[in-house]
């Protein structure tokens, strides 16, 4: 990127429309996979820490941490789009289009992954009772959201929708 095409080039304006956009779309994905997860360390890593318990137990526990996680995570990903709107870092504007860096999705994930398990930790403590259980889920979580996570946010970085300069959004 040339140095001059950046200072002559405001940063992009990042709609809430976007923001919204995104955070649904990553709730399914995420919802899917915190489901999953939590079942099978329920199931079969959760007796190791001592809370046993048969596999509809474990689905109903599983269940709650999920669909709990539908309020808290939307509400805590808006807000973590929208901090991230307002920083101008890792945006560019190539042949006429507003792109993200590597880097900046690479931060993006990192951050929005300590919010969200630590999130997930405390749902899967508060429905299980069971500390172990909760960090086991909250653990493995980090691992297979980073790379979700990840790839979500390179496949909105090709998606314009919500992206333009300041006039195009007045009123939002």
């Amino acid at each position: 990127m040339d140095i001059s095409s950046a200072i002559e080039t405001p940063p992009p304006k990042v709609s809430s429309k976007r923001s919204a956009a995104k955070a649904v779309s990553w709730r399914v994905i995420g919802t899917f996979d915190t489901l999953v997860l939590s079942w099978l360390v329920i199931t079969y890593i959760g007796p190791l820490f001592g809370h046993g318990g048969n596999q509809g137990a474990a689905l109903q526990a599983a269940t709650y941490i999920a669909f709990t996680e539908v309020i808290t995570k939307v509400v805590l990903y808006f807000l973590h789009e929208r901090g991230w709107s307002r920083i101008a870092w890792g945006m560019s504007v190539e042949d006429g289009k507003y792109k993200e860096s590597g880097w900046r999705s690479t931060a993006k994930t990192a951050t929005w992954r300590i919010i969200a398990s630590l999130d997930t930790t405390l749902l899967a403590w508060f429905f299980t009772g069971n500390l172990g259980t909760a960090v086991s889920i909250g653990s493995l979580e980090i691992i297979t959201k980073l790379i979700l996570y990840f790839f979500h946010e390179r496949a909105w970085s090709r998606i314009q929708y919500g992206i333009g300069n300041a006039a195009d959004f007045t009123g939002d």
